[in-house]
Protein backbone atom coordinates (compact mmCIF):
# COMPACT_ATOMS: atom_id res chain seq x y z
CA UNK A 1 0.00 0.00 0.00
CA UNK A 2 0.90 3.50 0.47
CA UNK A 3 3.03 6.29 2.00
CA UNK A 4 4.62 9.58 0.31
CA UNK A 5 3.78 12.60 1.04
CA UNK A 6 2.84 13.70 -2.37
CA UNK A 7 2.40 12.09 -5.87
CA UNK A 8 4.42 12.34 -8.97
CA UNK A 9 4.65 10.86 -12.62
CA UNK A 10 7.75 7.99 -11.24
CA UNK A 11 5.37 7.18 -8.09
CA UNK A 12 2.46 6.46 -10.85
CA UNK A 13 4.39 4.95 -13.27
CA UNK A 14 5.68 2.43 -10.62
CA UNK A 15 2.15 1.42 -8.78
CA UNK A 16 1.80 -1.88 -9.00
CA UNK A 17 -1.04 -2.53 -11.39
CA UNK A 18 -1.19 -7.00 -10.50
CA UNK A 19 -4.40 -8.71 -11.09
CA UNK A 20 -5.51 -9.84 -8.05
CA UNK A 21 -9.16 -11.86 -8.25
CA UNK A 22 -12.04 -10.96 -7.05
CA UNK A 23 -15.57 -12.38 -7.17
CA UNK A 24 -19.35 -13.84 -5.29
CA UNK A 25 -18.60 -14.39 -1.61
CA UNK A 26 -20.64 -15.80 1.12
CA UNK A 27 -20.51 -14.28 4.65
CA UNK A 28 -18.63 -16.70 7.12
CA UNK A 29 -20.01 -16.82 10.26
CA UNK A 30 -18.14 -18.32 13.49
CA UNK A 31 -18.18 -21.87 12.85
CA UNK A 32 -18.88 -22.40 9.05
CA UNK A 33 -16.34 -24.90 7.70
CA UNK A 34 -13.70 -23.81 5.95
CA UNK A 35 -14.04 -23.86 2.23
CA UNK A 36 -11.71 -26.42 0.71
CA UNK A 37 -11.19 -25.40 -3.19
CA UNK A 38 -12.10 -22.60 -5.00
CA UNK A 39 -15.86 -21.59 -5.84
CA UNK A 40 -17.22 -20.65 -8.81
CA UNK A 41 -16.75 -17.03 -10.10
CA UNK A 42 -19.64 -15.22 -10.21
CA UNK A 43 -20.42 -12.55 -12.74
CA UNK A 44 -18.85 -9.09 -11.78
CA UNK A 45 -19.49 -6.59 -14.47
CA UNK A 46 -16.33 -4.65 -13.37
CA UNK A 47 -13.82 -5.27 -16.32
CA UNK A 48 -10.51 -5.55 -13.96
CA UNK A 49 -11.74 -6.89 -10.68
CA UNK A 50 -8.13 -8.68 -9.64
CA UNK A 51 -6.04 -5.50 -9.12
CA UNK A 52 -8.40 -4.37 -6.51
CA UNK A 53 -6.89 -5.38 -3.02
CA UNK A 54 -4.84 -3.42 -0.27
CA UNK A 55 -2.22 -2.16 -1.83
CA UNK A 56 -2.69 -2.63 -5.60
CA UNK A 57 -2.51 1.09 -6.24
CA UNK A 58 1.13 2.22 -4.57
CA UNK A 59 4.54 0.51 -4.58
CA UNK A 60 7.40 2.37 -4.14
CA UNK A 61 6.48 4.85 -1.85
CA UNK A 62 8.05 6.69 0.73
CA UNK A 63 9.02 9.98 2.03
CA UNK A 64 12.07 11.94 4.34
CA UNK A 65 10.80 11.63 7.66
CA UNK A 66 10.89 8.32 9.21
CA UNK A 67 8.89 7.16 12.22
CA UNK A 68 10.27 3.61 12.99
CA UNK A 69 7.76 0.93 14.05
CA UNK A 70 7.94 0.23 18.62
CA UNK A 71 10.55 -2.27 19.71
CA UNK A 72 7.20 -4.36 20.41
CA UNK A 73 5.53 -4.99 17.88
CA UNK A 74 3.16 -7.99 16.13
CA UNK A 75 3.84 -9.39 12.40
CA UNK A 76 0.84 -10.01 10.84
CA UNK A 77 -0.62 -9.85 7.18
CA UNK A 78 -3.61 -9.21 4.72
CA UNK A 79 -5.39 -11.59 2.02
CA UNK A 80 -7.38 -11.36 -0.70
CA UNK A 81 -8.99 -13.34 -3.39
CA UNK A 82 -5.37 -13.10 -5.20
CA UNK A 83 -4.17 -15.60 -2.46
CA UNK A 84 -6.67 -18.03 -2.94
CA UNK A 85 -6.50 -20.43 0.01
CA UNK A 86 -3.81 -19.63 2.04
CA UNK A 87 -2.36 -22.13 4.26
CA UNK A 88 -2.71 -20.53 7.95
CA UNK A 89 -1.06 -23.40 9.75
CA UNK A 90 2.01 -22.61 8.18
CA UNK A 91 1.47 -18.87 8.41
CA UNK A 92 1.00 -19.14 11.77
CA UNK A 93 3.80 -21.23 12.31
CA UNK A 94 6.18 -18.53 10.86
CA UNK A 95 5.24 -15.71 13.21
CA UNK A 96 2.13 -14.30 11.74
CA UNK A 97 -0.31 -13.15 15.08
CA UNK A 98 -3.37 -11.35 12.81
CA UNK A 99 -4.45 -11.27 9.50
CA UNK A 100 -6.98 -8.83 7.29
CA UNK A 101 -9.32 -10.52 4.53
CA UNK A 102 -10.69 -8.93 1.56
CA UNK A 103 -14.58 -9.51 2.16
CA UNK A 104 -16.47 -6.71 -0.32
CA UNK A 105 -15.81 -3.81 -2.99
CA UNK A 106 -18.45 -1.34 -3.79
CA UNK A 107 -21.75 -2.97 -3.69
CA UNK A 108 -21.23 -5.92 -5.93
CA UNK A 109 -18.28 -7.82 -5.30
CA UNK A 110 -17.23 -9.98 -2.89
CA UNK A 111 -14.48 -12.54 -2.30
CA UNK A 112 -14.98 -15.97 -2.81
CA UNK A 113 -12.32 -16.95 -0.44
CA UNK A 114 -13.03 -14.79 2.20
CA UNK A 115 -14.49 -17.81 4.48
CA UNK A 116 -11.60 -19.90 4.09
CA UNK A 117 -9.32 -17.27 4.75
CA UNK A 118 -11.56 -15.57 7.52
CA UNK A 119 -12.13 -18.36 9.67
CA UNK A 120 -8.90 -19.84 8.59
CA UNK A 121 -6.92 -17.59 10.36
CA UNK A 122 -9.18 -17.68 13.54
CA UNK A 123 -8.92 -21.02 13.52
CA UNK A 124 -5.42 -21.40 13.82
CA UNK A 125 -5.41 -18.85 16.13
CA UNK A 126 -4.90 -15.59 15.33
CA UNK A 127 -6.43 -11.94 15.82
CA UNK A 128 -8.63 -11.57 12.56
CA UNK A 129 -10.49 -8.83 10.78
CA UNK A 130 -12.04 -8.13 7.41
CA UNK A 131 -11.32 -5.08 4.60
CA UNK A 132 -13.64 -3.09 2.16
CA UNK A 133 -12.07 -1.78 -0.98
CA UNK A 134 -13.61 1.74 -1.41
CA UNK A 135 -15.45 2.65 -4.46
CA UNK A 136 -16.56 6.05 -3.85
CA UNK A 137 -17.37 6.56 -7.58
CA UNK A 138 -20.00 4.03 -7.29
CA UNK A 139 -21.85 5.10 -4.59
CA UNK A 140 -22.34 6.36 -1.22
CA UNK A 141 -20.34 5.37 2.06
CA UNK A 142 -23.14 4.44 3.78
CA UNK A 143 -24.60 2.28 1.27
CA UNK A 144 -20.87 0.84 0.75
CA UNK A 145 -20.69 0.33 5.20
CA UNK A 146 -24.06 -1.81 4.79
CA UNK A 147 -23.18 -3.99 2.27
CA UNK A 148 -19.52 -4.97 3.82
CA UNK A 149 -21.34 -5.16 7.62
CA UNK A 150 -23.65 -7.52 5.50
CA UNK A 151 -21.06 -9.62 4.11
CA UNK A 152 -18.30 -10.45 6.74
CA UNK A 153 -17.34 -6.97 7.77
CA UNK A 154 -18.78 -6.82 11.02
CA UNK A 155 -17.45 -7.21 14.43
CA UNK A 156 -17.76 -8.93 17.88
CA UNK A 157 -16.37 -8.33 21.07
CA UNK A 158 -14.79 -12.02 20.80
CA UNK A 159 -11.17 -10.64 21.26
CA UNK A 160 -10.37 -12.58 18.05
CA UNK A 161 -11.89 -10.02 16.02
CA UNK A 162 -10.32 -6.13 14.81
CA UNK A 163 -12.82 -3.76 13.69
CA UNK A 164 -13.29 -3.83 9.88
CA UNK A 165 -11.24 -1.62 7.57
CA UNK A 166 -11.94 0.59 4.63
CA UNK A 167 -8.97 0.65 2.06
CA UNK A 168 -8.79 4.14 0.69
CA UNK A 169 -6.00 4.17 -2.25
CA UNK A 170 -5.98 5.13 -6.32
CA UNK A 171 -8.24 4.07 -8.13
CA UNK A 172 -7.70 0.94 -10.19
CA UNK A 173 -10.25 1.09 -12.87
CA UNK A 174 -10.82 4.61 -14.92
CA UNK A 175 -12.10 7.49 -13.48
CA UNK A 176 -8.81 9.49 -11.89
CA UNK A 177 -6.83 8.31 -8.89
CA UNK A 178 -9.60 10.39 -6.51
CA UNK A 179 -12.83 8.74 -8.62
CA UNK A 180 -13.60 11.79 -10.17
CA UNK A 181 -14.79 13.44 -6.50
CA UNK A 182 -13.73 16.66 -4.89
CA UNK A 183 -11.44 16.72 -1.91
CA UNK A 184 -14.47 17.75 -0.12
CA UNK A 185 -16.96 15.52 -1.27
CA UNK A 186 -14.07 12.29 -0.09
CA UNK A 187 -13.97 13.55 2.88
CA UNK A 188 -17.87 13.78 3.10
CA UNK A 189 -17.87 10.12 1.74
CA UNK A 190 -15.49 8.83 4.64
CA UNK A 191 -17.48 10.39 7.02
CA UNK A 192 -20.30 8.98 5.75
CA UNK A 193 -18.45 4.95 5.43
CA UNK A 194 -17.32 5.45 8.92
CA UNK A 195 -20.23 6.64 11.05
CA UNK A 196 -22.08 3.87 9.17
CA UNK A 197 -20.32 1.29 10.28
CA UNK A 198 -19.84 2.83 13.46
CA UNK A 199 -23.78 3.39 13.82
CA UNK A 200 -23.95 -0.91 13.08
CA UNK A 201 -20.99 -2.25 14.66
CA UNK A 202 -20.34 0.36 17.49
CA UNK A 203 -16.70 0.50 15.96
CA UNK A 204 -15.16 2.86 13.76
CA UNK A 205 -13.31 1.50 10.97
CA UNK A 206 -9.27 1.21 10.54
CA UNK A 207 -8.43 3.42 7.55
CA UNK A 208 -6.12 1.83 5.33
CA UNK A 209 -4.39 4.18 3.15
CA UNK A 210 -1.21 6.12 1.92
CA UNK A 211 0.03 9.50 3.21
CA UNK A 212 0.54 10.26 -0.82
CA UNK A 213 -2.75 9.31 -2.02
CA UNK A 214 -4.64 11.18 1.18
CA UNK A 215 -2.86 14.38 0.59
CA UNK A 216 -4.30 13.76 -3.00
CA UNK A 217 -7.83 13.15 -2.50
CA UNK A 218 -8.65 14.62 0.62
CA UNK A 219 -6.17 17.74 0.42
CA UNK A 220 -5.89 17.36 4.36
CA UNK A 221 -9.35 18.56 4.26
CA UNK A 222 -10.58 15.82 7.59
CA UNK A 223 -8.91 14.57 10.79
CA UNK A 224 -10.09 11.05 11.59
CA UNK A 225 -7.19 10.60 13.86
CA UNK A 226 -10.05 10.98 16.84
CA UNK A 227 -11.96 8.05 15.97
CA UNK A 228 -10.30 5.94 12.87
CA UNK A 229 -7.40 3.84 13.98
CA UNK A 230 -4.22 4.16 10.56
CA UNK A 231 -2.97 1.08 8.60
CA UNK A 232 -0.73 2.83 6.96
CA UNK A 233 0.94 1.37 3.59
CA UNK A 234 4.60 2.07 2.80
CA UNK A 235 7.13 -0.27 1.19
CA UNK A 236 10.59 1.99 1.63
CA UNK A 237 11.53 0.38 4.60
CA UNK A 238 9.73 2.75 7.20
CA UNK A 239 6.23 3.71 7.70
CA UNK A 240 7.58 7.10 6.82
CA UNK A 241 5.57 10.65 7.20
CA UNK A 242 2.04 10.04 8.56
CA UNK A 243 -1.63 11.24 6.73
CA UNK A 244 -2.86 14.41 8.01
CA UNK A 245 -3.91 14.25 11.35
CA UNK A 246 -2.61 10.83 12.80
CA UNK A 247 0.79 11.27 15.00
CA UNK A 248 1.17 7.36 14.22
CA UNK A 249 -0.06 4.30 13.07
CA UNK A 250 -1.99 1.37 14.25
CA UNK A 251 -0.86 -1.16 11.32
CA UNK A 252 1.99 -0.69 8.92
CA UNK A 253 1.89 -2.56 5.63
CA UNK A 254 5.93 -3.11 4.80
CA UNK A 255 5.44 -4.92 1.69
CA UNK A 256 3.64 -6.89 -1.31
CA UNK A 257 5.24 -9.92 -0.30
CA UNK A 258 7.33 -11.54 1.83
CA UNK A 259 7.22 -14.36 4.47
CA UNK A 260 3.73 -14.62 4.96
CA UNK A 261 1.32 -15.01 1.76
CA UNK A 262 -0.11 -11.81 1.06
CA UNK A 263 1.22 -8.17 2.17
CA UNK A 264 2.81 -7.48 5.12
CA UNK A 265 1.98 -6.27 8.14
CA UNK A 266 3.48 -5.18 11.62
CA UNK A 267 0.85 -4.11 14.34
CA UNK A 268 2.55 -1.25 16.42
CA UNK A 269 2.99 -2.57 19.92
CA UNK A 270 2.80 -5.17 22.17
CA UNK A 271 0.41 -8.33 21.50
CA UNK A 272 -1.71 -7.10 24.58
CA UNK A 273 -2.41 -3.90 22.27
CA UNK A 274 -3.70 -5.67 19.70
CA UNK A 275 -5.90 -7.92 21.98
CA UNK A 276 -7.25 -4.11 23.25
CA UNK A 277 -7.85 -3.40 19.81
CA UNK A 278 -10.32 -6.27 19.10
CA UNK A 279 -11.88 -5.97 22.27
CA UNK A 280 -12.59 -1.97 21.69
Amino acid sequence: MFGSSCPSSALQAGRVRGLRTVAGLVFAAAGLLLASAAPATAATGISHPDADHAGSGLAGTGSATVIQPLAASVKGMDVASYEGNVNWATAWKNGAKFAYAKATESTTYTNPYFAQQYNGSFTVGMIRGAYHFALPNKSGGAAQADYFVAHGGGWSKDGKTLPGAVDMEWNPYSGGDCYGLSTASMVSWIKAFSNEYHAKTTRYPVIYTATAWWSECTANKGNFSATNPLWLANYNGSPGTMPYHWGTYTIWQSADHGTFPGDQDVFNGAYDRLQALANG
